[in-house]
């Protein structure tokens, strides 16, 4: 089988998500530590305990990568024993710092502080209550874009799968936005609960001030290729990464697109690890889309995700079903 590992971004954190796994695995415990110790904040407070931080953006892009990173170590583990190796890696958003350390080309230590200080950066970018996001679902694309060109200030920030795009900006124009779609025939948009406009030009000097902050790291090398965020591309040469880590703060994620890629690249299973089914669900849109308007066999395809001790189970009977 040729497997690749996603990762989920901000929005999917919960308290007590990867508690099973810490209580169960002292390499998570230890690397629970050192994200602590890399970043001056207890990662295991944040994470297990009742708190209002969790979901504020600078505690919870660290907290999320190092809980997604600390249950990697024990599903790769795993994989191994059953004579799987990860071919390729891939994020949504916050998710692809996980992907590229999951690779091999950022240390855990490093891609802890890297999502750390990118939180800060984003959370400030931009005053509270100026942006917005919202979902659109099941847009019809090149309405999506006429509506986005007619209107200063909105952009697109995720493609999702073909049943819902993000889009983002200055507040009143991403409600504008929202009202204009509404009128040409979407029936649902969604106001997203977020602290600021990401995945937009507003963020661009963010992003810039973040490129400062990579200067400072070493990249390793990277032992399988991954998708990037901002262009689909599989990425396979190290010096290619940072700039592409710069661009994402401010331009769009092409979800759908890695995806498609990855079927393209023969990809069969695909394991989402961290909190939630996010990228399950958006995957799994993708491949009926790709069934229905492409005549793709999906039938060999499989899906899960692991976010518990209990899930590692999953790989099992795919593998029975193999």
């Amino acid at each position: 089988m040729k497997a690749a590992l996603i990762y989920p971004g901000q929005g999917a954190q919960h308290v007590g998500m990867c508690r099973g796994f810490y209580d169960g695995y002292e390499i998570v415990r230890e690397l629970f530590s050192e994200a602590g110790r890399a970043t001056g904040l207890d990662i295991s407070e944040l994470c297990f305990t009742e708190n209002d931080r969790l979901d504020l953006t600078e505690y919870t892009q660290p907290c999320m990568v190092c809980a997604e990173l600390a249950m990697t170590e024990v599903v790769k583990a795993e994989l191994k024993k059953r004579g799987i190796e990860p071919a390729v890696s891939a994020g949504l958003s916050l998710g692809e710092y996980a992907a590229v350390s999951e690779a091999g080309a950022l240390s855990f230590a490093d891609a802890v502080r890297l999502v750390y200080e990118r939180g800060k950066l984003m959370a400030g970018a931009v005053p509270k209550g100026v942006g917005a996001m919202a979902a659109v679902i099941n847009p019809d694309i090149t309405v999506l874009k006429e509506v986005l060109d007619a209107t200063e200030g909105a952009w697109i920030a995720n493609y999702n799968s073909p049943a819902q795009i993000v889009i983002t900006g200055y507040k009143e124009a991403v409600e504008l936005a929202v009202s204009r779609l509404t009128e040409k025939g979407v029936k649902r948009c969604v106001m997203l609960n977020v602290s600021g406009p990401f995945h937009s030009p507003l963020l661009k000097e963010a992003g810039e001030k973040l490129g400062e902050v990579l200067e400072d790291v070493s990249l390793g090398k990277l032992s399988h290729p991954y998708y990037a965020n901002i262009d689909a591309a599989r990425v396979e040469d190290e010096s290619l990464i940072k700039e592409r880590l710069i661009n994402q703060v401010s331009g769009s994620v092409h979800w759908q697109q890695i995806v498609e890629a990855m079927l393209d690249e023969g990809v069969d299973l695909f394991i989402e690890v961290g909190p939630g089914k996010t990228l399950s669900g958006f995957v799994q849109k993708i491949l009926r889309a790709e069934a229905k308007d492409k005549g793709r066999d999906i039938s060999g395809i499989k899906l899960i995700n692991i976010e518990t001790p209990e899930d590692i189970s999953k790989i099992d009977g795919v593998l029975e079903e193999k």
